[in-house]
């Protein structure tokens, strides 16, 4: 779905049809500091249509743009957070990126976009896994800031399966987040685990005791990030720790890099003087190209980079 990129009155009037976004309190009228993005086809378990997933890279296209948003929560409506792919609809729109080896260079997943767009987005995002996610519906969720879940939901990569492969950049993002091993392990097995399952539980920073406390423990977290920390702080950590260089060494040129441009800057200022007057900070930092000229320092080219 194309959506206008003009930043709306209130993101609940969108006319997404396969996503729905609300405010906190649901009940605003306006733009608040904490939007919810719900996957939203619950009498299929939210599974994951072409549609779908143009909707979300739209959503956080505005998202990236409104600073009037400071964190995003993103969830699934009903009893599932998300089924997967839809496989009643399947794969036949994807034949026509195999006509030739042109064609299949070139092509880029759709969910891949999505990852790229959560990783991207200065906003952080809090994913409440309130339910089962499987396939697409649980390696969207990796480039996330923070992952909570429900202790008894399913989680799983069914790919070995289904005949298929990791997508959504999850080849980049699972091994990091639990280790090789672990990785190598659930993806070659495909199957199915409880979020509380040691192979899997170092995704969530917590676990909660049910869907509702899930979704309620991660607007919470959520609210509390947006009211109380900097945008330019938390966006330069995740990135210098995502892409962080390959030595300790030049870990330390990066680190210093970034520490040097946020001392004296408007939020430094207003975090240690809010602080000291014991009250609520006020940060309005952004990162730009004049203050943080080093930023970003990879690559971020999907095209070609080699023979593949």
């Amino acid at each position: 779905m194309a959506t206008s990129s003009a930043l709306p009155e209130a993101y609940s009037s969108l006319p997404f049809k396969e996503i729905s976004i609300s405010h906190v309190p649901a009940s605003s009228p306006s733009v608040t500091k904490v939007v919810v993005l719900a996957l939203n086809r619950p009498e299929k378990y939210n599974a994951v249509t072409g549609n779908m997933l143009e909707e979300m890279e739209a959503a956080y296209e505005l998202f990236d743009k409104d600073d009037r948003v400071r964190a995003i929560v993103l969830t699934g409506a009903g009893k599932a957070f998300c089924a997967g792919a839809d496989l009643q609809i399947g794969f036949g729109g994807l034949m026509k990126s195999k006509q030739d080896e042109a064609s299949m260079n070139s092509f880029r997943d759709s969910g891949g976009r999505v990852a790229l767009a959560i990783a991207r987005c200065v906003k952080p995002t809090i994913v409440a896994i309130d339910g089962p996610a499987a396939g697409v519906g649980f390696t969207l969720t990796l480039p996330a800031t923070i992952r909570v879940a429900w202790k008894d939901a399913k989680v799983g990569v069914p790919f070995s399966r289904r005949g298929l492969t990791m997508e959504s950049c999850s080849a980049f993002y699972l091994p990091r987040l639990i280790g090789l091993s672990k990785a190598l392990h659930i993806t070659t097995t495909g199957a199915t685990y409880s979020a509380s399952d040691p192979l899997v539980s170092d995704l969530y920073s917590k676990l909660l005791p049910t869907p509702e406390k899930t979704v309620e423990y991660a607007v919470e977290l959520a609210a509390d990030i947006a009211e109380n920390t900097s945008l330019v702080s938390t966006k330069l950590m995740r990135d210098m720790m995502v892409y962080c260089p390959p030595t300790p060494e030049a870990a330390h040129v990066l680190d210093s890099r970034a520490f040097i441009s946020v001392v004296g800057s408007p939020d430094n200022v207003e975090g240690i003087k809010s602080f000291m007057e014991k009250r609520k900070p006020q940060f309005k930092g952004v990162i730009n190209p004049g203050d943080f000229p080093f930023w970003p320092w990879w690559n971020q080219s999907t095209e070609k980079l080699s023979k593949i």
